[in-house]
């Protein structure tokens, strides 16, 4: 990997970096756990399209790892882990079949893989399937932002 690509993967990292930092400190308008904007996910759908999927693989990673140490836990670690590489497969699949002109697509349909990663691991964490109930909540607030961060990630890419 060349030095200009490293930066540009350094530079997107370090944007979601602060996107996350700043939706943290936004208050949480639905007081269920799980359910936030993911506004950081705006870069990620955007290197899904502009990036090779183990570029974007490395971008979602150190992302995750550095909002973890900054303002997470062990355990949201794992559930923000089970859920990106949920949605990270889901959206290089997508990839093939949406174009980039159509990305606002392709975001919500990573979201639904994102909640079903982090039920997924909170199934194995809490050692019982009642976490499902929170399934049809988490589908529907994951649907409704990623098509926020989906067109928030098309009009980067206009612009770009």
């Amino acid at each position: 990997m060349n030095v200009k690509k490293l930066t540009q993967l350094s530079l997107l990292t370090a944007a979601a970096l602060i996107i996350f930092i700043v939706e943290v400190r936004i208050p949480n308008i639905i007081p269920i756990p799980g359910v936030k904007l993911g506004l950081a996910n705006i870069i990620t759908v955007y290197a899904v399209y502009g990036y090779h999927a183990s570029e974007v693989c490395m971008i979602v990673m150190v992302r995750i790892l550095l909002c973890s140490i900054f303002s997470g836990t062990p355990v949201s670690f794992i559930y923000s882990v089970c859920g990106a590489m949920c949605c990270l497969c889901g959206m290089l699949l997508i990839k093939r079949i949406i174009p980039a002109s159509h990305i606002w697509l392709a975001s919500p349909i990573g979201a639904v893989f994102h909640n079903i990663g982090q039920i997924l691991a909170a199934v194995l964490v809490m050692q019982t399937t009642a976490v499902f109930v929170y399934l049809p909540i988490l589908m529907i607030s994951g649907i409704i932002s990623g098509l926020f961060t989906g067109i928030c990630a098309q009009v980067l890419v206009k612009r770009i």
